[in-house]
C-alpha cells in the first residue's frame, strides 16, 4: 500500500516532510491547541514579531532531531557502537520514534508556555511540582493511544506505541533498554529542542544573538563513546556529541543560547509582563478551579488542562480590564517598571545593596517587585553523560568546557535580580532610593 507524503513550509528550515502517522497526529485537536500557545508568552509586548507558537516549534524539533538522526548513522561506521544504541535491528522504526517523541514533546505546555510555569500542581506522593513533561506524558498515554496505535502506517510497518514516545519524552529507561540513547537529540545540552527554538526565536523577534551554523551542527552530530562515564550503563557509556571539527558549533550554540536569553526572555520589560501574567493567571484559575494550580494530570484533570490556551487567558483579560489591576496593566501597557538591578553575578555585596533599596521602599509604602532571572548556560559534570562531548574519533573524546575557555567562562551562569515600582510611583522610588548607594 502506497502512503502519502506531506510538506509544510517553514520559516526557519524551509520544507518539513512527514508521513500519514505523523500527519494524523499533527491535525489532532491535542497538537492544533499549540498554534494558541505562543512560544515566547507576551515577549510581543517588546518585540512586535515574537508571535511564534510552540506548533511550528513542534514540526522543526521533529525534522531538525531526524536530520541530526539520520547524519548520524549515515556517517557513524563502528557498529558496535550503533548496535549498542539499537539502531541494526530496526533503524527505521528508531527513526520513527524520534520525530513523534519530537512532535510530541511540548504538547503538555500551560498557556503562555514557561511563563505559567510556577502554577503547575504539587504530586501529593512526590512532593514535587509537575512539569510540562508530565502533562505530555500523561497526554500520550491517554488521550492521544488510540491515533498512535490504531494508526493504519504505524500497524503495517512500525508498531510504536504511546508507551514508547511517552517514554524516550521522559526518559524511561526500563521500557527503551538501548534505545534511550535517542533522548539526547530532544533533551540535551546539543539538542534539537535547542537548536530549533533559537533560530525561530531570532527569525521572530529580529534579535540575531540566536543565530547559529545549523547545517554545522547536523554534520558535526556524532555518536560516541564517552570514555569518562562509570559503570555499564549504555545511556551513560553512549553521547551524542561533535567531531572535533565541529567543537565551535557546539560553542556557538552555548553562546547563542546565552545571548538570546539575555535580551529576549530576560528583557526587563519581558520579565515585568511575566509578573502581571502570573498574577492573571493565579485569578483566573482561582475562579475556574478554586486554585491558584492547574489541574492535575489526571484523566479529568488533562481534558481540563487541555482546554486552557492563550487565547482564553486573554479572554478573561479583556473582561477582567476594568476591575482587576493586572489585566488593566497588560491590556494599557501600564506595566511595572524597573529602577535598579544587580550585574548578571551579582556578590553578595549587590545582592545586599538590592535588599536595602527594597527595605526602604516597602517602609515608604510603595510597591515593590523583586525579579529573578536565573539560568545556567552549561552544566558542567552533574553526571559523566552531561557535558557535551567532543569526538576526535568514536573512542577518544574530551568535553567540551576543555576545549573551550568561552564555555569555561559562562559556568556560573546567570541570577540577576531587578527591583520593579509602579509606574506612577517610579520617579518617587528612584529618589527614594537614589543615595543607597
Amino acid at each position: 500500500m502506497k502512503y502519502e507524503k506531506y510538506e509544510i513550509r517553514d520559516s526557519v528550515w524551509g520544507y518539513i516532510s512527514f508521513n500519514d502517522m505523523e500527519k494524523a497526529i499533527i491535525d489532532s485537536p491535542i497538537l492544533q491547541r499549540l498554534r494558541r500557545i505562543k512560544q515566547l508568552a507576551l515577549t510581543e509586548m517588546v518585540y512586535p514579531g515574537a508571535t511564534n507558537t510552540r506548533f511550528e516549534h513542534s514540526l522543526g524539533v521533529m525534522h531538525l532531531a531526524s536530520r541530526m538522526y539520520d547524519n548520524i548513522v549515515k556517517k557513524d561506521k563502528d557498529i558496535h557502537i550503533l548496535k549498542k544504541a539499537g539502531y541494526l535491528e530496526e533503524g527505521d522504526r528508531t527513526r520513527q520514534l524520534i520525530r513523534l517523541a519530537a512532535l510530541l514533546h511540548d504538547i503538555g505546555h500551560a498557556p503562555f508556555s514557561h511563563s505559567s510555569e510556577s502554577l503547575m500542581p504539587t504530586d501529593s506522593k512526590t512532593g514535587e511540582e509537575y512539569s510540562h513533561e508530565d502533562y505530555t506524558e500523561a497526554i500520550i498515554i491517554g488521550l492521544l493511544r488510540k491515533t498512535i496505535e490504531e494508526n493504519d502506517l504505524n500497524n503495517r510497518k512500525y508498531n510504536i506505541t504511546a508507551d514508547e514516545i511517552a517514554g524516550l519524552i521522559t526518559g524511561n529507561k526500563k521500557l527503551l533498554k538501548d534505545k534511550i540513547i535517542w533522548k539526547k537529540l530532544l533533551s540535551g545540552q546539543l539538542d534539537a529542542d535547542r537548536g530549533d527554538y533559537l533560530l525561530r526565536d531570532s527569525y521572530y523577534t529580529g534579535v540575531k544573538y540566536g543565530v547559529y551554523d545549523a547545517e554545522r551542527l547536523i554534520v558535526s552530530s556524532v555518536l560516541g563513546i564517552n570514555p569518562e562515564a562509570k559503570g555499564n550503563d549504555d545511556y551513560n557509556s553512549l553521547a551524542v556529541g561533535v567531531e572535533k571539527g565541529g567543537w565551535h558549533v557546539a560553542e556557538s550554540l552555548i553562546i547563542a543560547r546565552y545571548m538570546a536569553f539575555s535580551q529576549i526572555v530576560f528583557h526587563k520589560t519581558r520579565v515585568a509582563y511575566d509578573y502581571h501574567l502570573e498574577e492573571v493567571m493565579r485569578s483566573f484559575l482561582k475562579e475556574k478551579f478554586g486554585k491558584i494550580t492547574f489541574p492535575l494530570p489526571t484523566e479529568k484533570g488533562i481534558e481540563e488542562f487541555l482546554s486552557l490556551n492563550d487565547s482564553t487567558i486573554w479572554n478573561y483579560i479583556n473582561e477582567n480590564r476594568k476591575k482587576d489591576e493586572n489585566c488593566r496593566a497588560i491590556i494599557e501597557r501600564d506595566h511595572i517598571r524597573s529602577i535598579d538591578e544587580t550585574p548578571e553575578n551579582p556578590s553578595d555585596e549587590d545582592i545586599d545593596k538590592i535588599m536595602g533599596k527594597t527595605e526602604i521602599l516597602k517602609s515608604a509604602g510603595l510597591f515593590c517587585h523583586i525579579a529573578k532571572s536565573y539560568k545556567l548556560w552549561y552544566e558542567f559534570g552533574k553526571s559523566d553523560s552531561t557535558e557535551i562531548i567532543v569526538f576526535e574519533n568514536y573512542n577518544n573524546s574530551k568535553i567540551l568546557s576543555k576545549y573551550s575557555k568561552v564555555v569555561e567562562s559562562l559556568k556560573d551562569g546567570t541570577h540577576q535580580l531587578r527591583i520593579y515600582v509602579k509606574q506612577k510611583d517610579r520617579e518617587k522610588a528612584i529618589k527614594k532610593t537614589y543615595n543607597k548607594k
